[in-house]
């Protein structure tokens, strides 16, 4: 690409999303704030899924669509002479035999280096665009993105990502499955929305909590608020932010439902294009909101492009610098996170200091890998953000909460250590069958509960959450650990808390724990706050 950084020219950039439906360009200038504004777009309907859900691989007259389309988007985006251009794709070349194959010809025929984006990685591209331009810091928000291979969803707590979920519910994989009649006949639609049904259920669960509102991007979801925009107003404006209510999107599916397809093709403001999946595309959404107790349904008419567009843009403000993360930068991220998540920081940054302070004392004495101090005192930091979804099971919400917060400064293999020791800093204890603790290498399932161990006393030694206990010190014998502390009053219910969570702590160092107060090495400050809160308790 052009170095479109010369002179006074603002940087350039451009992304591209290869879809399984459809492929989308889109090039922006760069301001020096870090906002863009986008100078052009260009799309393809390519199909490029098309039976390959059925056949496990990319058919040939998509495959060459694709590339052509490709290759005129790569040279639009060279007459921008843009600083930097990323192509990624999605679930059909994930999921296609010969997904690697159209890669290579990409690069061939083209210069284009497409990069897989995970399930995982997509949702957080939609995420970022959402919180761009819409208002996310909601008691709950659910965010999908609908493709034509899949569906991704986002539950969302006060602007903090709980859950990340992709179904196998794109518009194209269900029409090629299901859509078996036009219109659909009554067997036809009954196995559509079992289908759709089965896999929410088998994905979701029962979801943590029922998020009143909606965003979604995708075509399914630009193409319905447009037809809806046009039934209530005959005409067509911004759609950005237009809202449907469930009521309005579920008689609109029965619509779609009834309607044969060369009609629906002239249907008010449907893409004539897409009319052959719009009904099975506006069936999941349907059968999501329903799920998920979603009343309003609001479109995003950007996407995963426009969140990839956003990461381009970090990574051209930070490109050159040559600054390192310190680690006091990443540990001051890991507290701003916590706010966000209204954690109790008293308590929390109490439990953090307790728990870094016996890790330094058993670090040596049993080989805990150094690097698990930033990690121990993160998940310390973090261990009850899970109250921002629900009290109970507030460790599980807690996990889900870290490995979707995008914590700067932490690889994803820390952020994974780091969720699963918040994880067990109560209740079970940490165990194979467990799917994120199994998924965890042997070295790091031993440090997980080494300092999920040490996690659990810190945090009994805060019981009261009155930050009684000033400092702690151990005392180390072949099969024993002792834990002295130090504090103004005698700590008895934090001792007491402290050992009931200890079994632990035992079996993860293989010791017995024992806890004491140790008086005599109270402070003589700490001694004198004791008597004035005794003088004002007598007064």
């Amino acid at each position: 690409m052009a170095d479109s950084t010369r002179g006074d020219r603002l940087p350039r950039i451009a992304a591209i999303d290869v879809g399984t439906n459809t492929i989308r360009l889109v090039v922006a200038e760069v301001s020096p704030d870090g906002t863009y504004r986008v100078l052009d777009e260009e799309r393809s309907m390519t199909r490029l899924g098309r039976g390959m859900y059925a056949r496990g691989q990319i058919g040939r007259a998509p495959f060459e669509r694709s590339l052509e389309a490709l290759c005129k988007m790569r040279a639009i985006a060279e007459g921008f002479e843009v600083h930097e251009l990323r192509a990624v794709a999605t679930s059909a070349l994930r999921e296609a035999s010969n997904g690697a194959a159209f890669r290579r010809e990409a690069r061939r025929r083209c210069g284009l280096q497409i990069d897989i984006v995970s399930a995982r990685e997509e949702a957080q591209l939609a995420f970022r665009s959402v919180a761009r331009h819409f208002q996310i810091d909601t008691p709950s928000l659910a965010i999908v993105d609908i493709g034509g291979g899949s569906v991704e969803v986002l539950l969302v707590a006060e602007g903090v990502v709980n859950q990340v979920h992709s179904l196998p519910l794109g518009a194209v994989r269900l029409t090629e499955r299901y859509v078996r009649s036009d219109p659909l006949k009554k067997k036809h639609w009954r196995k559509l929305k079992d289908g759709i049904d089965r896999a929410i259920r088998e994905e979701l669960g029962k979801p943590p909590f029922y998020p009143d509102v909606m965003v979604g991007s995708g075509g399914t979801f630009t193409n319905l608020g447009e037809m809806v925009q046009c039934e209530r107003e005959g005409l067509f404006g911004p759609i950005r932010g237009y809202e449907i209510a469930r009521a309005e999107l579920d008689r609109l599916v029965d619509r779609l439902r009834e309607t044969p397809l060369g009609e629906r093709r002239r249907m008010c403001g449907l893409n004539p294009k897409r009319a052959d999946i719009i009904l099975a595309g506006a069936t999941a959404v349907a059968r999501l909101a329903r799920r998920l107790g979603s009343q309003r349904v609001v479109v995003n008419d950007r996407g995963i492009r426009d969140g990839l567009l956003q990461a381009m843009v970090e990574d051209l403000g930070t490109a050159g610098a040559g600054t390192p993360v310190q680690a006091q930068d990443r540990i001051e991220w890991v507290r701003e996170f916590a706010q966000k998540c209204h954690s109790n920081e008293r308590h929390t940054h109490q439990v953090a200091r307790l728990a870094v302070a016996l890790f330094d004392r058993l670090r040596e004495p049993f080989e805990i890998p150094a690097t698990g101090r930033d990690l121990l005192e993160a998940g310390a930091l973090l261990h009850d953000v899970g109250y921002l979804v629900n009290h109970a099971k507030h460790h599980k919400h807690a996990y889900h909460l870290i490995m979707h917060g995008d914590l700067r400064g932490f690889a994803p293999g820390e952020v994974e250590i780091i969720a699963n020791v918040a994880r067990y800093h109560r209740r079970a204890r940490p165990k194979k069958a467990h799917e994120n603790y199994a998924r965890l290498d042997k070295n790091d399932r031993r440090l997980v509960t080494q300092l999920s161990g040490i996690l659990r006393v810190a945090d009994g030694l805060d019981r009261t959450h009155g930050q009684v206990v000033e400092d702690v010190e151990t005392d180390i014998r072949d099969d024993a650990v002792q834990v002295r502390l130090k504090a103004a009053v005698n700590p008895h219910v934090e001792i007491g808390d402290a050992l009931r969570k200890g079994a632990l702590f035992e079996r993860a160092f293989g010791v017995q724990l024992s806890v004491v107060w140790d008086r005599a090495r109270t402070s003589t400050a700490a001694r004198t706050r004791n008597q004035q809160r005794r003088g004002r308790a007598r007064a």
